[in-house]
């Protein structure tokens, strides 16, 4: 299809062409020769296609009479609410006030229209019977890719579909039960490693960065309390996991958080006012521009990606050493992938890029938020430790565990459901329509934006019931859906041909670092305020992690 643009070049070139034999006459201060013809004819006619794209088209749309917010800026429409408030967080608001049938429409910006999937049926359509209708849009495909690559997550159509077909079979469940001893070993060394700094750190003052993230100089702390900033140290330990589970390598995050691919995704998702800047550059310009551009952030960026992709290429030439070399194929996701002889080099490294960020960071955020609520619920955080050590041996003891293990406790995967529902790790995600098509019989014209947000839809009461907002391990041991009516009303790992292919995975992984965590350590909050949910920023990004840290009082308890 030809693009407006060489739209509006071919009718500047015949007004030219016209003015320049006579045919047309121009009012003489419009008169600047063929070149000045051209231009102006190309400039009148973006401010004319301009005006009416801003001004008009959403005026007259098909999807003109869908609920929505009514608080539109004049050109922006309801952007300033989007880029000031937590990710997901309009939706949210909308989808609890504004009534509605599946579907709410807003203006982002410029007046574009987008709109907001809310009921069963109109997800199902989304994510599964029209699934391939909706595709990620290319802003969001542009700026995920610099750091995750173009692997599974990012890919289209017949190519998703012949790469998922490839690497499910080292993300089944009957391959992932496999993993749980590597689960519950490195789970075990990241607690001998916190517990090395609670030891260490016991009684002491707060830190110069606990103190900036709200810490009180006159915390009272007991002797055997440490202030520790959780977060980091679930990065590691997640990023190992991965590696040892996905690919075969043991990257020694939690031993060594200075390694240059730990310090890579530090930088890649660190969060500033500069990188804010630069995704919404990203909006207007291309890419190639975008991330050329003479910013610190870009450099860092550059500079990091650099690193992961070069640590993804030694990965690859190791392990097909080891393959040629007659050593037993692994399960692991490399080898898997390696073993179909379905990829290239090239994007054998896309896949390693998409898993060791989607893979990681993703549960990471998970983790700080379940020690977040078990922090502010003490009664199910001791519930829970009674459960884990009756359940599962010590660390201390090396033994370990199988993936029955784990599903044998009730109230561990009661817990660690909850807490996916109540703050899933991925607030939002956006597909775009690739052609016309429908959402429950309304026309939906190609090129809109459709927002999946899992922070309005597993926190939807008509779903949930009015205890939506409360933390209720409990919902999931009377009911295994947790009482919703369809299992569209959580959203946490998306359904359907594009769900999470890590899904099995992730929940193993999480379910051991809980059972971890917890068995091991009491964790109180070290900022009291920061019970208040409401108070607590979150990070602009693709995870919801608090901006600040995950700061807690931490001690060890005995008799484990």
């Amino acid at each position: 299809m030809v693009s407006k643009y060489a739209l509006f070049a071919a009718v500047a070139v015949a007004a030219s062409y016209l003015v320049g034999n006579g045919v047309l006459t121009p009012p003489q201060f419009l008169t600047f020769g063929h070149m000045g013809t051209f231009l102006e004819g190309f400039l009148l006619q973006f401010v004319v296609w301009a005006f009416y794209s801003v001004l008009l088209k959403h005026r007259f749309s098909s999807m003109r009479n869908l609920p929505g917010p009514k608080d539109n800026s004049l050109f922006m429409g309801q952007w300033n609410s989007i880029v000031a408030e937590t990710l997901g967080g309009p939706q949210r608001r909308w989808s609890r006030t504004i009534p509605n049938d599946g579907i709410i429409r807003f203006l982002g910006i410029f007046n574009k229209e987008r709109l907001l999937i809310t009921s069963p049926k109109a997800l199902s359509e989304v994510l599964t019977t029209k699934s391939y209708d909706f595709v990620k849009p290319y802003q969001f495909s542009i700026g995920v890719g610099r750091i995750v690559g173009k692997g599974v997550l990012l890919a289209e159509g017949d190519e998703h579909k012949f790469q998922r077909k490839n690497l499910m079979p080292a993300l089944a469940f009957r391959h992932v039960k496999s993993l749980f001893p590597v689960f519950w070993s490195k789970a075990s060394e990241v607690v001998f490693a916190m517990d090395d700094e609670v030891q260490n750190t016991a009684g002491a003052p707060p830190s110069k960065a606990a103190i900036e993230a709200g810490v009180s100089r006159d915390i009272k702390l007991e002797s055997d309390q440490a202030i520790v900033s959780v977060g980091q140290w679930f990065n590691r330990a997640t990023l190992d996991i991965i590696g040892v589970a996905g690919m075969g390598q043991d990257f020694n995050a939690i031993a060594d958080p200075t390694g240059d691919l730990c310090q890579a995704y530090e930088r890649t998702l660190r969060t500033s006012r500069q990188a804010t800047f630069v995704q919404i550059l990203s909006i207007f310009l291309p890419d190639v521009i975008v991330r050329n551009l003479p910013f610190k952030y870009n450099k860092e960026v550059n500079g990091a990606i650099k690193v992961v992709r070069n640590t993804c290429r030694d990965l690859i030439i190791k392990k097909k050493e080891r393959l040629a070399s007659g050593q037993a194929a692994e399960k692991d996701i490399l080898s898997v992938a390696l073993e179909s002889g379905a990829f290239t080099d090239d994007n054998l490294v896309d896949q390693l890029m998409t898993f060791l960020a989607a893979g990681h960071e993703t549960t990471a955020t998970a983790m700080a938020w379940a020690i977040y609520l078990l922090a502010v619920h003490p009664e199910m955080q001791t519930r829970l430790r009674a459960e884990v050590r009756a359940g599962l041996p010590s660390p201390d003891s090396g033994a370990s565990i199988t993936a029955a293990d784990i599903e044998h406790l009730p109230y561990l995967n009661a817990v660690c459901a909850e807490v996916l529902r109540h703050h899933s790790p991925v607030p939002m995600t956006m597909r775009e329509a690739s052609v016309d098509t429908s959402i429950q019989g309304v026309r939906v014209p190609k090129g809109t934006v459709v927002y999946l947000v899992p922070w309005a839809t597993n926190r939807d009461a008509t779903l949930w019931g009015e205890d939506v907002d409360e933390f209720q391990p409990e919902r999931w041991l009377r009911d295994a859906s947790g009482g919703a009516p369809t299992n569209y009303a959580f959203l946490t790992f998306l359904h359907g041909p594009r769900s999470c292919i890590g899904e099995k995975f992730a929940r193993g992984e999480f379910a051991c670092l809980v059972a971890a965590y917890v068995g091991r350590f009491e964790f109180e909050l070290a900022i009291p305020s920061m019970a208040d949910e409401s108070t607590i920023p979150i990070r602009k990004g693709a995870t919801s992690k608090p901006e600040k840290g995950m700061w807690m009082k931490a001690r060890k308890v005995e008799g484990w």
